[in-house]
């Protein structure tokens, strides 16, 4: 094992995959960039991805890859994240909803 793998080992990667509608990309990119913003301030983000790219129907897939340095960063970045859409009344759930948004989220370990 080289040291680059071993060092990432015990990271751990949210990515989170979004097919969302041309229509609804401004709006949603624009939250995405809230959230990104918010998350580099937590101690344990290693990276913050955003990827996009369009397909063959015209919907925009974005994908979120965020590389976490273990579970207590993943901890405090839900708590902070929570935290700041409580703050603004933000319903995560609603806004995508109400965009056409569909999601595939979840945590990722090195194999």
């Amino acid at each position: 094992m080289n040291a680059s793998s071993s060092a990432n080992h015990a990271s751990v990667f949210r990515i989170d995959r979004f097919v969302v509608p041309a229509e609804a990309m401004p709006a949603f990119m624009e939250r995405v960039r809230i959230s990104q913003q918010t998350l580099d301030t937590v101690p344990g983000c290693k990276q913050n991805l955003v990827l996009n790219r369009i397909d063959d129907t015209g919907e925009c897939n974005v994908i979120t890859v965020v590389e976490w340095s273990g579970a207590e960063a993943i901890a405090a970045a839900k708590t902070t994240i929570q935290a700041a859409y409580a703050k603004e009344g933000f319903d995560p759930a609603a806004f995508m909803q109400k965009l056409g948004v569909r999601a595939d989220m979840g945590l990722y370990s090195n194999a």
